[in-house]
């Protein structure tokens, strides 16, 4: 199982702008999502993502670069998936229920909750909660030319099943991922491995985990 600890960011919370946030990113490293559970024959995207927390907010940005890129869900919740998309599910407490994040390149927002094939979709007022900057951009002659990233804050009220008031020193589990299901080369990368017949990331037992570490300046 794959671990990673996620950075507590002093003087970052859900007020600050996303792209105050992802500036504070130099704070933290980044990780690769590295895992192919259906390889495919074409060329694989490069994905690299990097997460910390503050006191209200969870903070989060991908880089990608990829050969096909497609954004054009810009109603919450509509299948963004089948666009260039990027996702973060997370659970709490050995719960057998998550929260799946689910965002294409321009930032809208599918979010959901429940057991798989059991979910319900979060109210569209309550997502828009969320914060996001994206950007992205063409280089010509790469074998992957777009290139296009997404900076996010997810207050931690978007946790509405969930009384959370801070994540200092929790443990839980959760899987990060890129699709795009309906680009001309569908692709499936995660950052902890799955093991399945088929394409789905709605896998609970395959979440990695996360450890939500302490306020360093108070050590």
């Amino acid at each position: 199982m794959s671990l990673l600890k996620v950075p507590y960011l002093p003087g970052i919370h859900y007020g600050s702008s996303a792209l105050d946030s992802a500036d504070l990113f130099s704070q933290t490293k980044p990780n690769k999502l590295t895992c192919e559970p259906w390889p495919a024959v074409f060329d694989r995207p490069e994905v690299t993502f990097n997460i910390g927390y503050g006191d209200d907010a969870i903070f989060l940005a991908f880089c990608v670069k990829e050969k096909h890129f497609k954004a054009i869900y810009q109603r919450t919740n509509e299948p963004v998936y089948k666009d260039s998309c990027v996702e973060f599910f997370i659970t709490f407490d050995d719960d057998e229920t998550y929260y799946n994040f689910e965002f294409n390149a321009i930032g809208t927002a599918l979010v959901g909750y429940g057991l798989p094939g059991d979910r319900e979709l979060l109210p569209a007022l309550l997502i828009s909660d969320i914060k996001s900057t994206a950007s992205n951009k063409t280089v010509r002659g790469d074998s992957l030319p777009f290139e296009w990233e997404l900076s996010l804050v997810i207050p931690f009220s978007l946790f509405y099943k969930h009384s959370i008031s801070t994540l200092k020193g929790m443990a839980c589990k959760a899987n990060f991922y890129k699709c795009g299901d309906d680009l001309p080369e569908p692709h499936f990368l995660c950052w902890n491995n799955i093991i399945a017949d088929k394409p789905n990331f709605h896998l609970p037992q395959y979440f990695g985990a996360l450890i939500f570490e302490q306020d360093k300046s108070n050590e």
